[in-house]
């Protein structure tokens, strides 16, 4: 009874219709192929009776630009997510090196991990796993956490590797 009536408000809404589109990409049928004579574009209804307005729920999510294979289907599942793998490797060196005391060394390495995952975002067309939101939100996310922490890294006291005179009188300042 209660798929009966999902099915009909469905095809009220106008997001199911007789070919049972339950996506939200506006692909018709199961196998999903657009038949002759539709015309499946952006923005364009793919058949009779079809509604161009969003559906109210959604039913899956795309998958990141980007977030494709690093490497063909057929090869092993780490050499697939290399550039995620580069990334984590860096910060867990980097962990390991703050909890065996190396902390400034170590906070760098984490910092420049990030900035390499940056980079990596930005270069190759597909980075697997380690595309989680737009191409542009990933690198501005790992490229200001990565320069945040190395900077944190060459600040650290004692013997600060890099000293900025202005932020030291602003946070004199907010801590009066």
């Amino acid at each position: 009874m209660r798929a009966e009536a999902a099915v009909e408000s469905r095809e009220a809404e106008g997001n199911a219709g007789p070919e049972g589109n339950h996506g939200t990409d506006g692909n018709t049928g199961p196998g999903r192929d657009s038949g002759p004579g539709r015309d499946s574009g952006p923005g364009r209804a793919t058949g009779p009776g079809r509604s161009r307005r969003f559906p109210r729920f959604t039913r899956s999510t795309a998958r990141p630009e980007g977030g494709g294979r690093a490497a063909p289907g057929d090869a092993p599942a780490p050499v697939r997510q290399w550039p995620l793998l580069s990334v984590l490797g860096g910060t867990a060196i980097g962990l390991i090196l703050v909890a065996f005391g190396v902390s400034r060394v170590g906070t760098l390495l984490i910092g420049l991990s990030l900035l390499a995952g940056a980079v990596l975002r930005w270069a190759l067309p597909s980075v697997g796993m380690l595309a989680v939101r737009s191409r542009f939100t990933d690198m501005v996310t790992y490229g200001v956490l990565g320069v945040l922490i190395s900077l944190l890294a060459l600040m650290s006291l004692p013997d600060p590797w890099l000293e900025i005179p202005w932020l030291e009188k602003i946070i004199r300042f907010a801590v009066r």
